[in-house]
């Protein structure tokens, strides 16, 4: 069944090239953007970029990070996730820290220093596991 108009060996290989393309950068000890992760996708898959334009082209990046996200919570129990920023700011987006609650790795209404905190130590343990 598709997802967000991408049929499931499409979406496979979003989740695997998003996968590498973040663990890379957690293994250069930096971070991406919603922008440069679209382009890393589209040159490594060869299929069409996300529209972020379109409210489900946003909605279905989100997706696509989860399920990244899930894939690899098992193994390091941290969110690769925590790696993708907007091009203005210097953190995640609230669907990381909202993400963050289901999972229950963030108290639900966490302050805006207790976010902060927790996404600062996301970002330094990823970091510290993959650039080993």
């Amino acid at each position: 069944m598709p997802r967000y108009g991408r049929e499931d060996e499409e979406w496979e290989q979003l989740v695997e090239a998003g996968l590498a393309f973040l663990i890379e950068r957690a293994q250069l000890r930096t971070f991406t953007t919603y922008t440069e992760l679209n382009a890393a996708l589209v040159r490594r898959t060869g299929l069409r970029g996300f529209d972020f334009g379109q409210d489900s082209e946003r909605a279905a990046v989100g997706d696509l990070l989860a399920t990244i996200v899930e894939r690899e919570l098992p193994k390091t129990g941290l969110m690769l996730s925590a790696l993708v920023r907007y091009l203005d700011r210097n953190d995640a987006g609230t669907g990381f820290y909202k993400f963050a609650e289901e999972l229950g790795l963030l108290e639900r209404g966490a302050s805006s220093l207790k976010k902060e905190e927790f996404w600062f130590k996301q970002v330094n343990e990823l970091h510290g596991h993959y650039a080993r």
